[in-house]
């Protein structure tokens, strides 16, 4: 979202992560995609956007098209990683389009969107019931990762505290059962104790040398 350096924590370590695997040799792209900051409201707010639709990912994997066109990019070997909402767009690439991401590393992604966000919408005895509550429902569930497992091929690092407050620790538990009865490669890392933004400074280095660890191991040279 900026040129250098974030003013946020959680940004400053992903720049710093980006520095770091650069100079290992990668090719490092990070996408600005629909629903950031910096281009006016309907960017910020694009239609069909989240769990009404995941429109956003198209700017990823048109990011992923892009690298292919470069000539110091070996297209069979594209990476994704990402945190949070980046984790939840990289289970989506993986789960869509494993012939153009060949792995990835999702720290405490969104998953399962019915799961984590339309609870409040099932609660009889807070809200009236929209008229469209199952529309809301299918279009949350075609917009999740766990939807797509089937055509999922690319092996995946999980990372997640066990503590998060912001993304259910459960999200990551359900995706590594699914992926294990599709019999797709998965590894995982447990933070235990530790929430979301990873409060801990020994809790970040890990996470980082993992994340650099797997995609050099799974993409690196033979």
């Amino acid at each position: 979202m900026l040129l250098g350096w974030h003013y946020s924590d959680y940004y400053s370590n992903a720049y710093a992560l980006n520095q770091y695997l650069a100079s290992r040799g990668f090719v490092v792209l990070a996408v600005n995609y629909r629903l950031g900051i910096g281009y006016g409201y309907e960017f910020h707010r694009p239609p069909q956007a989240g769990a009404q639709g995941a429109s956003e990912y198209q700017d990823v994997k048109a990011a992923g098209e892009y690298l292919r066109t470069l000539p110091q990019v070996d297209p069979r070997r594209i990476g994704i990683y990402g945190g949070s909402y980046g984790g939840f767009l990289t289970a989506l690439a993986l789960a869509r389009d494993s012939a153009l991401f060949a792995a990835g590393v999702d720290i405490h992604g969104v998953h399962d969107w019915a799961g984590e966000r339309a609870r409040p919408l099932l609660t009889r005895d807070r809200y009236e019931t929209a008229p469209d509550l199952g529309e809301a429902l299918d279009a949350a569930w075609r917009s999740s990762p766990i939807s797509q497992v089937a055509t999922w091929k690319s092996p995946v690092l999980l990372i997640h505290g066990d503590d998060d407050r912001n993304v259910r620790f459960a999200q990551t538990v359900d995706l590594v059962q699914r992926l294990a009865a599709a019999r797709v490669p998965y590894e995982e890392l447990v933070i235990p104790d530790d929430t979301h933004h990873f409060m801990r400074h020994s809790n970040w280095v890990k996470v980082d040398a993992a994340t650099a660890e797997f995609l050099e191991r799974k993409l690196g040279p033979r």
